[in-house]
């Protein structure tokens, strides 16, 4: 059982490293353009697409409480880090990661902005990492039924 707490946590802590190193290199000034995609320094204050910025300071507590509350709950149930090791791991880890950069910049950190043929939101490593984690995490749950069903 301590593999999988071992999975877990060092995901966790390889995504928020990786990330905010990744996040700093635009924090210090780094950018580049080409005909679909800008690598941009942008805060976001709010949640995906801006959302919730009305909450001001109000938001990072907020998360902090439902990250903290998460990352308790998966790490009382045993069966939950045993199947979901990795992808939690990477969820919290990038989760974890956002939330740090409202405490430290204020926003999050985001710097991918997609412009090729329609203007998308601008986005970093931990929210493709946190949407990546979902979908894992829902196909080891469709998974593991399909199993429990034969």
């Amino acid at each position: 059982m301590a593999k999988y707490y071992f999975i877990f946590l060092f995901t966790a802590l390889f995504v928020f490293i990786a990330d905010q190193n990744i996040k700093f290199l635009f924090v210090s000034g780094l950018y580049w353009e080409s005909k679909c995609i800008s690598l941009t320094l942008t805060f976001n204050k709010g949640v995906a697409f801006s959302m919730l910025s009305f909450l001001g300071e109000y938001l990072k507590y907020i998360q902090a409480v439902l990250i903290g509350g998460i990352t308790i709950y998966i790490l009382s149930h045993k069966e939950i880090v045993k199947r979901y090791a990795f992808s939690a791991g990477m969820l919290i880890g990038a989760a974890f990661s956002n939330l740090f950069d409202r405490f430290l910049h204020g926003g999050v950190v985001d710097f991918v902005y997609w412009h090729c043929g329609f203007d998308f939101a601008v986005f970093n490593i931990a929210d493709v990492l946190i949407d990546l984690s979902v979908v894992l995490i829902l196909y080891t749950h469709y998974k593991y039924s399909k199993k429990s069903e034969i």
